[in-house]
């Protein structure tokens, strides 16, 4: 059987020598004693702010290549571990994955946790137990809310070209609430030179609505295009850079680089080379 045709957890296995008790949290698995039964995941606990801004370069990040699957963990994730970077605040999870063409994650669970799919290039074909069916393109925001539990599947939707995304998953506010799935797309012009809303905790602006108290922005950002976005005290930003080069607060950033703000007042972006800049306000 090839890795295409298993569920995801089996087919990291197979092909990079993962335990399944490596998997990251809000990924259900089964553990010795358990005869195979699900377990409810246990919440990371949130990584201690960064003193005003903490850059964490694209190098730095943990690397998975399994042949059919080339992936990036900004944060510890199946076989990558690094206590120093289990999180950031409610923020649990970036991974941004390559999926050769018709591969993919089979028929795997999750449970208790926001999930946020964002392509960058390429369609990522979507199927869950809610009956949902789809194809995410880029442009569109996909939030499933796992929940007190659904199964999906994620597969490159071509048979010819990669699929290049970004998954995320941030912790909810509550547990065991019922599942949900949204999707919108987002229109290139209300995002350049700009920090449009795409997701947030009342679906304001009309943005998919995410069950935790935190708030995602999406730019595009050519050379000298500038944008700001005040946080408010007591809160945090994460921004991430999906591609091209910002300035942020300052410092430069380069595609997969991201930075942690805390104390910072603002998140000011400055676009040095066509950019596309994702950001984080978390409680």
């Amino acid at each position: 059987m090839s890795p295409r045709t298993l569920p995801r957890r089996d087919a990291l296995r197979l092909a990079g020598g993962v335990a399944l008790s490596a998997l990251a949290p809000g990924c259900l698995r089964p553990t010795p004693g358990e005869r195979g039964e699900d377990r409810r995941a246990t919440p990371a606990r949130p990584t201690q702010e960064a003193p005003m801004m903490t850059i964490r370069r694209t190098h730095e990040r943990g690397h998975a290549e399994h042949g059919w699957l080339d992936s990036f963990h900004t944060f510890s994730f199946a076989g990558y571990h690094d206590p120093a970077h289990m999180g950031f605040r409610s923020l649990r999870v970036i991974n941004e994955d390559r999926v050769q063409p018709t591969r993919g994650f089979g028929t795997h669970r999750h449970q208790d946790m926001e999930i946020i799919s964002y392509v960058l290039e390429g369609g990522l074909q979507h199927r869950d137990s809610m009956g949902t069916g789809s194809v995410i393109r880029p442009g569109d925001v996909q939030r499933m809310s796992a929940g007190s539990g659904v199964s999906h599947s994620e597969f490159n939707a071509s048979s010819t070209e990669l699929v290049h995304f970004l998954q995320i998953w941030i912790q909810p506010t509550r547990r065991g609430i019922e599942p949900g799935y949204e999707q919108k797309t987002f229109a290139r012009e209300d995002k350049l030179g700009r920090l449009r809303l795409v997701a947030s905790p009342d679906g304001r602006d009309g943005s998919v609505t995410i069950h935790t108290d935190a708030r995602l922005y999406a730019g595009l950002f050519a050379g000298g295009a500038q944008a700001s976005h005040a946080v408010a005290p007591g809160r945090h930003a994460w921004v991430h850079v999906a591609r091209g080069r910002v300035r942020v607060n300052g410092q430069e950033l380069g595609a997969g680089d991201a930075a942690a703000l805390s104390d910072e007042g603002a998140v000011n972006v400055e676009g040095v080379d066509d950019a596309e800049v994702l950001v984080f306000d978390l409680a």
